[in-house]
């Protein structure tokens, strides 16, 4: 991979050193909001992860080059660049072999995490499980890798437009560990509780950093997923999303929207109907989670 990939001195200085890193993706800049609030998001997640006392590796691909880290211009590029692509395991050669620009997804983040080293990634939700999957069979790449990728994901969940209970079947039929971080039940990304559970409630870091190492020290494969719910604070009436959700799913089955398509169409649909509301939540969650899994890099590596 050395040919394709870049690691920036800083990233590789600590990894080196044995320093904490978190791995960021860039999908949900490119993808998943819009400009300028996916930049400024994009900036405040990495101070975080900094004043907590870790490194963060943006990950994307630039000209065919697959980067583990970017510059400030590079996630400003990021962020209006319309022509970025999205990236997850099947894209990768297309893209390097073409020397095109990529954002990685949850998978494409993975996987380059991997290839540097890095075992700890903050995201906002997983992709999962798409309703109506018996009709259209879309379930997303980011549950296959996490049968056979070696990161942990730190996530408020999945994505409120996806089948919970039927993602999380995928996941234990995988063997992928769900944790739920100071909760028992599986969070919803917009709102806390979902009404499923977690394979185990872990209300320290220093417990699921463990887990983390005995999981890798017995050569078992693939992620572990640590819930950690959006703060009560900027939670949304679940009531409220739901109905805004079950809307907006029926007017991208009406325009005929899919694969790749549907979850950017679904986000942007939530937000206008939302009135933003959404997007205000989905970037405390976001930063919520990189406070947390720079904590859990931290504790990860005084194992």
């Amino acid at each position: 991979m050395q040919s394709f990939l870049d690691i920036h001195p800083e990233v590789a200085l600590a990894l080196k050193a044995g320093k904490p890193v978190v791995a960021l993706e860039s999908t949900i800049i490119s993808h998943g909001m819009p400009y300028p609030q996916n930049l400024k998001m994009a900036r405040e997640v990495e101070g975080i992860i900094r004043a907590e006392g870790a490194i963060p590796a943006t990950i994307g691909i630039i000209k065919g080059r697959v980067k583990i880290g970017l510059s400030d211009s590079d996630l400003e590029s990021f962020a209006q660049n319309p022509k970025v692509e999205k990236v997850s395991r099947r894209d990768f050669p297309l893209i390097i072999a073409q020397e095109k620009d990529g954002a990685t997804t949850v998978a494409g983040t993975m996987i380059a995490a991997q290839w540097a080293g890095i075992k700890i990634f903050v995201t906002g939700g997983l992709g999962g499980v798409h309703r109506g999957v018996d009709q259209n069979w879309d379930i997303s790449a980011d549950l296959t890798e996490l049968q056979q990728t070696d990161v942990t994901v730190v996530c408020a969940g999945v994505k409120s437009i996806l089948d919970i209970p039927k993602t999380l079947e995928v996941l234990e039929t995988s063997g992928v560990p769900v944790l739920g971080y100071g909760t028992d039940e599986f969070p919803s990304f917009f709102t806390r509780s979902s009404g499923c559970p977690v394979l185990q409630r872990c209300d320290d870091l220093e417990t699921v950093a463990k887990i983390i190492r005995a999981k890798d020290m017995m050569g078992l494969k693939g992620g572990v997923v640590l819930a950690n719910p959006i703060p009560e604070a900027d939670a949304l009436d679940a009531e409220f999303i739901n109905g805004v959700i079950a809307k907006a799913l029926a007017e991208a089955d009406e325009k005929g929207v899919s694969g790749k398509a549907i979850t950017p169409f679904l986000l942007k649909n939530i937000v206008e109907r939302t009135e933003g509301k959404s997007l205000v939540a989905n970037i405390a969650l976001v930063k919520n989670n990189a406070k947390i899994g720079a904590r859990l890099a931290i504790a990860l590596s005084k194992i």
